[in-house]
Parts: C-alpha cells; sequence; structure tokens
C-alpha cells in the first residue's frame, strides 16, 4: 500500500527517505500533508521550541491567600475576589 518516498528537507536541503510504516502512521493519525524536514532539522527544530516554552516560567506571579487553609501563595495569574484561590496542597485536594 505504502511505498518508501525521497522527499527534501526545506531547512537543510539533504535528501531523506519518508518510510511506508511514517506514511502509515501519518495516515492514522489523520495528517494531510507529509513532513517537510528531515530526522535531524525535526530534532533541531523541537528543541529550539522547548527551549522558546520554558521563556513563559519566567512569568509574572501574584500573591494571594489560599480559601481553604490561608496560607500565603503565589499564582500566575490575576486573582478575581469572586473566585475562590488555593495553595498547591488545597488544589490537589479539590481535583
Amino acid at each position: 500500500m505504502f511505498q518508501d518516498k525521497s522527499l527534501v528537507c526545506k531547512d537543510c536541503g539533504s535528501e531523506f527517505i519518508f518510510t511506508a510504516g511514517e506514511q502509515e502512521f501519518y495516515a492514522e493519525k489523520g495528517f494531510q500533508n507529509e513532513p517537510t524536514r528531515c530526522k535531524e532539522c525535526r530534532s533541531i527544530r523541537k528543541a529550539q521550541m522547548g527551549k522558546d516554552s520554558s521563556m513563559k516560567k519566567d512569568r509574572e506571579m501574584y500573591d494571594a491567600v489560599c480559601a481553604d487553609c490561608g496560607a500565603p501563595t503565589k499564582i500566575p495569574f490575576k486573582p478575581h475576589l469572586d473566585k475562590p484561590v488555593y495553595c498547591s496542597s488545597c488544589f490537589s485536594n479539590h481535583k
């Protein structure tokens, strides 16, 4: 059904094989497009994306008081007076 296909990476220009197994996987997942990057360039891009998302950890934190135990805590969003805020311990109890 599927046959190995030779493609060209849009980043480095090298030729790579889009294997029959990979094509079957793409079809099972419903992916419409073939890969445009070789495995090495995909790995590099994935690593760069991970570094970019780690920058989000430096976001502004707000002081709040836990609605259950009254402990001071920090949250990544501005608290609203009409909604309760919980510390990590109490939050896990509310799941």
